[in-house]
């Protein structure tokens, strides 16, 4: 992100200079080091240790759950120890640029950072694997969340969720799946109860907006002329669902350029989002920080969740 764009952001309500507090001044000045690129390894390094580790108090994790055939269709649930009314249910779906990633990354605390977290916030949370381009090309991955929301529909209950009650996040490559998931209604599963909300996390929305890498191709396919169908822009703006669009000052151009291009499509049809723009972030610090005092991203995110 530009510093012409944040200083747009900044004045048009889509952030708060506030939030650039949560980020710690070493990592801010670490983050501002490593620039606007993507780099997993050196940002886990900044923010690993300000996780907690498991076995996390007041709640129990269940991992590998199948909801499919494939080796990937797995998915992991955060539920808290103690039962109570039933929860809200934060469904998560990692990013790694159509071809990469997982649920829990070998070693590291993230992506459970997440799903705690949601617990925390009085959820249960849920994170997936799903599987990967260019083996599995679109729509695969909207199929895999498909999949999983109906394995969510039908368990969640037993460990304290609300199935009617379901909000669906991404990050990266994820909020794209997320976003085209929820775009299309022909790849949802019949029956399926309706979502109550989005977290699209630096996303990639409008194929057609900007230049498009090998990764997306791998996905998408190469045929530009199915770009526009193959897009979320057009049926998230049909959807109506409540949206919470943030991105990252230090995320590559793409992804800021690709939020304010979907607000500015959903405030065209009265239907804004909230906006949030995360000054001293990165692509990946932005969910990292999930989990620790770090609140840039978590404190907005609370208080729009507590509204679903």
């Amino acid at each position: 992100m530009t510093r012409a764009l944040l200083t747009f952001a900044l004045l048009f309500g889509l952030a708060s200079p506030a939030l650039a507090q949560g980020v710690p001044a070493e990592i801010a000045a670490a983050l501002r080091q490593i620039g606007p690129v993507i780099d997993p390894p050196a940002t886990a390094r900044l923010y690993a240790p300000l996780q907690p580790r498991e076995p996390f108090a007041g709640m129990t994790v269940t991992r590998d759950h199948a909801y499919g055939e494939d080796a990937r269709h797995r998915l992991d649930v955060f539920a808290p120890s103690a039962r109570g009314p039933a929860r809200p249910v934060l469904v998560f779906v990692h990013g790694g640029a159509y071809v990469a990633g997982d649920k829990q990354l070998p070693g590291s605390p993230f992506y459970a950072n997440i799903g705690a977290w949601a617990v925390g916030q009085g959820m249960v949370g849920v994170n997936l694997t799903y599987r990967l381009a260019p083996a599995h090309p679109w729509p695969a991955a909207q199929q895999d969340i498909g999949a999983a929301l109906r394995w969510v529909a039908a368990h969640i209950v037993e460990h304290g969720g609300d199935p009617t009650r379901i909000i669906l996040a991404g990050h990266s490559a994820g909020a794209a799946h997320v976003a085209t998931y929820a775009a299309h209604p022909e790849l949802q599963p019949e029956g399926q109860p309706p979502l109550r909300a989005l977290v699209l996390i630096s996303g990639r929305y409008d194929l057609q907006l900007g230049a498009v890498e090998r990764t997306t191709e791998a996905y998408y396919g190469t045929d530009r002329a199915a770009y526009g169908v193959r897009s979320s822009m057009a049926g998230l703006v049909s959807a109506r669902l409540p949206v919470f669009l943030a991105w990252a000052e230090l995320d590559p151009p793409t992804f800021p350029a690709q939020a304010l291009h979907l607000a500015a499509a959903l405030c065209g049809a009265g239907r804004c989002p909230q906006r949030l723009a995360l000054p001293q972030h990165s692509h990946m610090s932005e969910v990292y920080a999930i989990g620790t005092a770090d609140t840039s991203l978590t404190g907005p995110l609370a208080a729009f969740l507590r509204r679903r």
